[in-house]
């Protein structure tokens, strides 16, 4: 159970409304999580940090464990009337069943969410809750909570791909709170004692505590920045950059650009939208590291000179982040992948322009679909020149399963479970000979 006093108190009710407002803009509508919270209109930014913190966790809480509660609510309310919000009653579900709030308060905060006069909706909310907090949790010990809460669609995918125990355990990392991973620009070891976190074996720092990030030693003043453990390798594969002129294709948010640019080379960095460019030129000026930010269209792009080494860090599904975007499963269905695949290999190709001879080349994707990360190999490799550069997971402070056989770099949600797991990736990199 979890300690009750972690709850709002008298803003409760806002903060909940908030809360169902940000759910149906994900199921309802079909936005990313993520720009929902910056949408003035929810409420959210106008909520104290505590609600905030409660807001975040109370809206993960529900899409992590969707399938987990609908399974749950179906067992009261067969037939779903016409006119009943959805949110309300998962919010109250998911209090009940997985943040261990009171009966009383979860049951009546989900009712005040109606308005007074929808008096048979506020009937019929109370009466389900009030089963879901008596019978829920005996029905919630009998769901295979990993299959539950996993589309159609990824499961046969991660089956195909991993097999049937790799893909519920990825499911099953799915279901917990991803750590706050933070890259430093130097001294890791002194950050990490003031920063109250564990150094990886990869160089990263990983807190299990997150709170307001903004507020932790050194982020004001620039020494580090917030970046999964797992994204941090496909820069590690470019081997010594110093001096070097790079560029960081489709770069946005940033974290892989702040890397090279730490390590000393000189870094062009392309993303065709504005608005992600501008959160990164603010990063970096916050990090007090130089680089050149272009806005433009990959595949239309022309530099002046080509590059010494390029990372194409290529728009995907990016279902390798689900523990950090529960939101993702319900965005995302098969076609997208075939139209992700294609775009990624138009910009492989690009790509591979831009490179001088004996430059090397490293694609990656936060992506657990084949179709975007293993089956381009063999387009990497049709590339004239192309020979591909083995990862060694020694040298990357890896597990030997974290290499594929064909040398390209793969982790998993479930690796380093122990750890607090990490990022699903995939990075190979070729070298024009």
């Amino acid at each position: 159970m979890s300690d009750n006093s972690a709850f709002p108190t008298v803003p409760v009710i806002t903060s909940r409304r908030v809360a169902a407002v940000l759910v149906d803009m994900v199921l309802g509508k079909g936005r990313a999580l993520d720009d929902a919270l910056l949408d003035g209109k929810t409420g959210f930014r106008d909520l104290s940090e505590r609600d905030r913190g409660f807001v975040r966790r109370l809206v993960a809480t529900t899409l992590r464990r969707r399938g987990q509660i609908d399974g749950c609510l179906r067992k009261f309310l067969t037939l779903w009337p016409k006119g009943l919000p959805r949110e309300a009653m998962r919010l109250g579900a998911a209090e009940l069943l997985f943040l261990g709030a009171p009966a009383h308060a979860a049951v009546d905060s989900a009712v005040e969410l109606m308005h007074p006069e929808q008096k048979k909706p506020r009937g019929l909310i109370n009466a389900v809750l009030r089963k879901v907090a008596t019978e829920g949790a005996a029905i919630v010990a009998g769901q295979d909570a990993a299959r539950a809460n996993t589309p159609d669609w990824l499961w046969r995918s991660w089956i195909n791909a991993y097999g049937e125990d790799a893909a519920r355990d990825i499911a099953l990392a799915h279901l917990q709170e991803a750590p706050l991973d933070i890259s430093v620009k130097s001294d890791a070891a002194g950050w990490a004692a003031k920063l109250e976190a564990e150094i990886l074996p990869t160089g990263s720092l990983r807190r299990m505590a997150a709170g307001a990030v903004e507020t932790l030693p050194g982020f004001s003043e620039g020494e580090w920045w917030v970046q999964d453990a797992a994204a941090a390798l496909p820069v590690q594969m470019l081997g010594d950059v110093a001096g070097k002129r790079v560029a960081d294709l489709c770069a946005a948010p940033g974290g892989k650009t702040a890397q090279l640019a730490a390590l000393g080379a000189s870094v062009m960095a392309v993303d065709r939208s504005e608005p992600r460019l501008k959160r990164m030129k603010e990063n970096l000026k916050r990090l007090k590291l130089k680089v050149d930010v272009r806005t433009a269209e990959i595949e239309q792009w022309q530099p002046d000179e080509s590059f010494d080494a390029i990372l194409l860090d290529a728009p995907c599904s990016a279902t390798g982040t689900i523990r950090r975007h529960p939101d993702l499963p319900y965005l995302k269905d098969e076609t997208d992948i075939a139209k992700l695949a294609e775009l990624q290999r138009r910009l492989i190709a690009k790509s591979w322009s831009l490179l001088k001879p004996g430059g090397k080349l490293v694609y990656c994707v936060c992506s657990l679909q084949p179709e975007e990360a293993e089956y381009q190999i063999r387009h990497l490799l049709a590339l004239q020149g192309a020979e591909l550069i083995p990862a060694d997971a020694g040298k990357l402070h890896l597990p030997s399963e974290a290499v594929a056989h064909d040398g390209a770099l793969r982790t998993l949600p479930s690796m380093w479970s122990g750890r607090g797991g990490m990022d699903g990736f995939f990075a190979v990199c070729v070298q024009k000979t």
